[in-house]
């Protein structure tokens, strides 16, 4: 009887003890270095997309070196990474500044070593280029060779000044019909602004807008609906996500798991779809020029200035930090420089 109770002891005893202290060969293991870094990247509010783009840039800095951790390297090490992307790998100075800017945060951030060597790291001169600009005939030429959802989004790129990704994100709450303004959430640099709403656009964004509510109702019937909704906006309202107001403008025309959340949500469109289409209208009108998307927005802001418009309302418009940058759409003016006129014209 006793060598029973004995034995029931000791395995009440077992069940209630935690795992790391019943067997003496389970240990502590930290989490990994790229969980650290999407863990920090997440609590600082980065975009998936800069989590996605550093989380590479760190593993092929560690591969690069044969797979040593990167508190045993320094500024040597990052040099070689950096020259070997220049001149062998023949990467532009912005992507070359993007993977300096992800070990930059890897040390300072994850890993916490704030050593002065990281500030003489060389940073790679991105060169000044004028921005491609399209004529208003040309413009028309492009947006008469679109057409649908894709034609819809060419139109608000030019008439409103987005950028690209600014559109895509656009939610159904931010259009405001009534007062002709469109509110762009958290913008380059986490910036909310107001642009107008074309009159031009009304009519067929309200239709697609339609058509959206009924793909959405259609999702809510069959238990989905739900949207990603930004920071922790989900758990202080856990039933907005499935709120029409929340949806986005340009939804994608598939369902997807969140790589995050691992939630099955409706995300916004996929923006190399609309990179595509534009590229192949601008081939079909003809143009020699290589516009993008983005050249939409370049034309935007040419046209108000030859339109008489002021620089601090065309800069407004645009989103930007300092007049300077808004500057450079006067050197791409029909006219000349600043508007001057050729003296070979006064002749």
């Amino acid at each position: 009887m006793d060598v029973f109770f004995n034995t029931l002891f000791f395995m009440v005893i077992k069940i209630m003890t935690p795992p790391n202290f019943a067997d003496k060969n389970t240990t502590f293991r930290p989490p990994r270095l790229l969980d650290q870094v999407r863990d920090k990247l997440r609590v600082k509010h980065y975009s998936i997309r800069t989590e996605q783009a550093y989380s590479d840039w760190i593993k092929r800095y560690i591969f690069f070196h044969d797979k040593r951790h990167p508190q045993d390297m320094g500024a040597q090490d990052i040099e070689a990474f950096l020259t070997h992307l220049a001149v062998v790998g023949k990467v532009s100075a912005s992507t070359q500044n993007q993977a300096k800017s992800a070990l930059l945060f890897l040390y300072r951030e994850v890993l916490e070593m704030q050593l002065p060597w990281l500030d003489n790291v060389t940073q790679a001169k991105v060169p000044k280029r004028l921005p491609v600009v399209l004529t208003v005939s040309e413009v028309q030429a492009v947006l008469s060779h679109l057409a649908g959802t894709h034609a819809l989004i060419a139109s608000l790129l030019y008439g409103t000044g987005m950028r690209l990704m600014e559109v895509m994100r656009l939610r159904v709450k931010d259009v405001e019909f009534s007062r002709r303004e469109i509110v762009v959430r958290e913008g380059k640099g986490f910036k909310d602004r107001v642009t107008m709403l074309p009159e031009a656009v009304m009519v067929p964004l309200k239709a697609h807008l339609v058509n959206v509510k009924t793909v959405h109702d259609e999702d809510v019937t069959q238990g989905f609906g739900e949207v990603y909704l930004p920071f922790a906006l989900d758990k202080k309202y856990p039933n907005a996500g499935r709120e029409w107001a929340w949806q986005y403008v340009f939804p994608s025309k598939n369902l997807s798991v969140d790589p995050r959340s691992g939630k099955t949500r409706r995300h916004h469109l996929d923006e190399k779809g609309m990179q595509r289409a534009m590229k192949q209208a601008v081939r079909d009108a003809g143009l020699t020029k290589p516009a993008t998307p983005h050249t939409l927005r370049h034309s935007f802001a040419t046209h108000l200035l030859q339109s008489g418009y002021d620089i601090r309302t065309v800069q407004e418009l645009l989103g930007h930090s300092d007049v300077a940058t808004t500057m450079i759409y006067t050197h791409v003016l029909n006219r000349g420089g600043r508007g001057v006129a050729s003296q070979l014209d006064v002749l």
